[in-house]
């Protein structure tokens, strides 16, 4: 049977009070409808129709081709949106999934349980439901004595015992989809609002004799629909719990939860440890054997096995196996590192290439390079890549010796094996074995230091003298 899912997304969340189109505002790094978008696929829904409004050219901008897109150019409702996509699969034989493009926290599990149910039984429609300790605002649940679904009761509607059921709608839904839109064409917008709701559409089918059935969730974090920040942090926590528990069930230990923060793309290997102060956001993938933390801020870079890194921000960045990272090393867009590599302390490297072996250990700047393999770069050493207009490469070959405080002015190239005396401010190449100097001679003046001393203190006291206290 032909699984379909229609997304709605085309609200536009004033209470958000954001700049930013509401289904785009991100759940652990994630816009809200890509969660909703990857959970409906993963049941197997050949077809997914997400109806836009308010920041379409946004939303399509994000999910590119993952999608069909309808448009709803006037908010009339839920059934009006679902409406929409009629153009596109009302003659289609199959099962549709309606979700929120604001319910983050929806599983595949659960949708496939509640596709499962409604397929199996031959339903019309199935309701997803939930038991919310406070139901305040939300649809209620009406079942029978044997617990067969009734009807749905909106609050303002419903009488005192109704309104104690804490069993809610959590406008999620499951319909046979030529029906659905069969039914849609019956709604009216004859109420208060002058909307047009997708609820109608199970009234509708009861009163046709047509099966409504209703499947309860076991989490009823699932039907968080955010609407505000409060609610947006809600979801950001539920999130968080999941995404830890998963990555430590497959084999990651996580030494404080709570103060670790993993991005729903993030990947990570078994035995890996995450130290507290940790950040791994965007599409990060960690191997096995690493050691992440304390405070780390890794962002969509690529960490090989057995990898360190301690007090470091990495961007865009690849290191190798076995390579160590801080603490206090900052790895911008384009840093490729090699297996074995040495970063210490307080260095910084921007688009460049570091070889197999080589060491970055202190206080240097590395960007628009090229080092070799089993290179040394000695402290305070740094690449001049920036003329005030462009910027150009420095090549370093395997082996070579970089000492302390040198500056290489790019573009420049030191051969390899070749030798750089610490100090030095080299200009041009330094070919392959090569001694490379470049600083003025050491002068010294016997005795000159008391000459030095008796001058300053002369000039202390003239100035003591002249502005008295």
């Amino acid at each position: 049977m032909k699984r379909m899912a229609v997304v709605l997304a085309a609200g536009q969340g004033k209470r958000m009070k954001s700049k930013l189109y509401k289904v785009l505002h991100p759940v652990c790094g994630k816009p809200m409808v890509g969660h909703v978008l990857d959970t409906v696929k993963a049941t197997g829904c050949e077809r997914s129709i997400v109806v836009v409004g308010h920041g379409a050219e946004a939303v399509q901008a994000y999910l590119g081709n993952s999608a069909e897109y309808v448009l709803q150019d006037r908010q009339l409702g839920t059934g009006h949106a679902v409406k929409q996509a009629a153009e596109r699969i009302a003659a289609e034989e199959g099962t549709t999934i309606v979700a929120y493009g604001d319910t983050p926290l929806i599983t595949p599990e659960t949708l496939v349980a509640l596709m499962a149910l409604h397929e199996r039984e031959g339903a019309s429609a199935t309701i997803l439901t939930a038991v919310m300790e406070d139901p305040s605002g939300l649809g209620r649940i009406i079942r029978g004595e044997s617990g067969e679904l009734l009807g749905i009761v909106e609050q303002k509607d419903a009488t005192p015992e109704e309104a104690a059921i804490q069993e809610i709608n959590t406008g999620i839904y499951c319909f046979d989809n030529k029906k659905l839109f069969a039914a849609l064409d019956q709604v009216t917008n004859e109420n208060a609002q002058q909307e047009y709701y997708l609820t109608d559409v199970i009234g509708i089918l009861r009163n046709q004799g047509d099966r409504v059935l209703a499947y309860q969730t076991t989490d009823a974090a699932e039907s968080i629909g955010v609407n505000d920040r409060v609610a947006l942090s809600e979801a950001e926590a539920v999130m968080r719990q999941r995404i830890v528990k998963r990555h430590m069930l497959g084999g990651v230990s996580i030494i404080d939860p709570e103060s670790t923060y993993i991005g729903a793309d993030v990947v990570i290997g078994s035995d890996t440890v995450l130290y507290p102060g940790t950040l791994l956001k965007g599409r990060t993938v960690i191997g096995e054997d690493c050691i992440i933390g304390p405070s780390a801020e890794i962002e969509d870079s690529v960490i090989a096995d057995g990898a360190q890194i301690k007090h470091s921000v990495l961007n865009q960045a690849e290191v190798g196996a076995r390579t160590t990272v801080g603490p206090f090393a900052y790895l911008r867009p384009g840093s490729v590192l090699g297996e074995d590599v040495k970063i210490g302390d307080f260095v910084e490297i921007k688009k460049a290439t570091i070889g197999d072996g080589s060491k970055v250990s202190h206080l240097s700047y590395i960007g628009d390079a090229s080092v070799g393999k089993n290179v040394n770069v000695g402290c305070g050493a740094i690449t001049v890549n920036y003329d005030g207009f462009n910027k150009a490469l420095t090549e370093i070959e395997d082996e070579a010796f970089i000492g302390s405080n040198v500056n290489l002015i790019a573009p420049v190239k030191v051969g390899k094996g070749a030798y750089v005396v610490a100090g030095s401010t080299i200009t041009r190449s330094v070919s392959e074995n090569d001694l490379a100097i470049a600083r003025q001679r050491q002068e010294n003046k016997p005795g000159y230091a008391d000459k030095i001393r008796s001058r300053a203190k002369a000039k202390k006291e003239q100035s003591r003298q002249s502005h008295p206290s």
